[in-house]
This record gives structure tokens, sequence and C-alpha cells, in this order.
């Protein structure tokens, strides 16, 4: 069974850079049809999709986000990792990491970890 593990700093001032990493156990992130999302969800609002990394490396990312964001992986820690610069208030929010398979939908995710951006 894979579990997701999100880890980084819980409190970002603006205009930085929101760095989040996400350790996966139980499953290779390189495993065929495996997708690696991002999703965050604001206080109050819904969840908020900002982007993938497929197990070939490729990237896709939310248009609104897209000047923002980057998702990388690193395969020998079977990890990947979100990067989104010039961070704002509205940015505040808790951040998940999640695993989708070709067919099945968000199958699992990491319990989540608030971040807020604050001077």
């Amino acid at each position: 069974q894979v579990q997701l593990q999100e880890s980084g700093p819980g409190l970002v001032k603006p205009s930085q850079t929101l760095s989040l990493t996400c350790t996966v156990s139980g499953g290779s992130i390189t495993t065929n049809l495996n997708y690696w999302f991002w999703i965050r969800q604001p206080p109050g609002k819904g969840l908020e999709w900002m982007g993938q990394i497929d197990w070939s490396g490729s990237t896709y990312y939310s248009p609104s986000l897209k000047s923002r964001t980057s998702i990388s992986r690193d395969t020998s820690k079977n990890q990947f990792t979100l990067q989104l610069s010039s961070v704002t208030p509205e940015d505040t929010a808790v951040y998940y990491c999640v695993r989708g398979v070709h067919g099945n939908g968000y199958d699992s995710w990491g319990q989540g970890t608030q971040v807020t951006v604050s001077s």
C-alpha cells in the first residue's frame, strides 16, 4: 500500500518561495501510469489542483499557477517536490500530495500540511 508524506515549513513570508516535499513509500514514483499531484485547499474553499508529475517525469500545471509553480522529482529518494514562488497570503492552504493511477483516479493521499503565508 503506497503512503505519501508531505514535509516542509509551515510558515512562509510573502514574496518568498514555498517548497514542499512528498516522500513516497510502498511504491515507486516511476511506476508506469502513476501520476503524482499537488492539491491544495485554502481555508473555507474547495480543493485546487496545482499540478502533476507523471511516471516519466513529465509535468503539467494549472494555468492559473503555471507562472509560479514548479514540480520536480528525485527518483533516488522516491520523492517529488513542489515549489511555488512569489507567495502571498492567498496561498495559505493545506497542501496535499496525491497519487493517481490511470483509470483509478486519486487513490492515495498524504495527510496534508498546513502552510501559512504571513510576515
